[in-house]
């Protein structure tokens, strides 16, 4: 399990570095990667991070899912009943391939953790192996 500090704003946070080391201290080599967001407000998703494609994701995730009253749920911050449905289309799982101990990702892509809940600003990540 490992503790993500995502702030009181909208974020995403690459979590690739985290997983890298996961990955070295449990002496992994081929198999899978499961990563898991025990929240009912966050979630994953592979993408390019650091030419705006992570901001491009919260601008869309915005005009999808607007913080505005429109929302049934309606405890904590006003529009949280839209971080309720964030996981409904942003997963809060994943499972990668692992090839001799790293992530077999493609050049420009990350794991990252989707954000929009202002309301907790620390998050937990399971990562498990299964050697294949």
């Amino acid at each position: 399990m490992i503790e993500v500090r995502t702030g009181r704003g909208e974020t995403v946070v690459d979590l690739t570095a985290e997983i890298d080391a996961f990955l070295r201290t449990a002496g992994a080599g081929d198999g899978l990667l499961h990563v898991w967001v025990p929240h009912a407000t966050a979630g994953l998703a592979v993408i390019e991070t650091g030419a705006g494609s992570d901001t491009d994701l919260l601008a869309a995730l915005r005009d999808l899912l607007p913080a505005d009253d429109r929302w049934t749920h309606r405890h904590g911050s006003a529009g949280h009943g839209r971080d309720h449905v964030l996981p409904a289309i942003i997963a809060p799982s994943m499972s990668v391939p692992v090839l001799g101990g790293r992530p077999a990702l493609g050049t420009w892509q990350s794991v990252c953790l989707v954000d929009t809940n202002g309301d907790n600003p620390v998050r937990s990540v399971r990562l498990s192996f299964l050697a294949g």
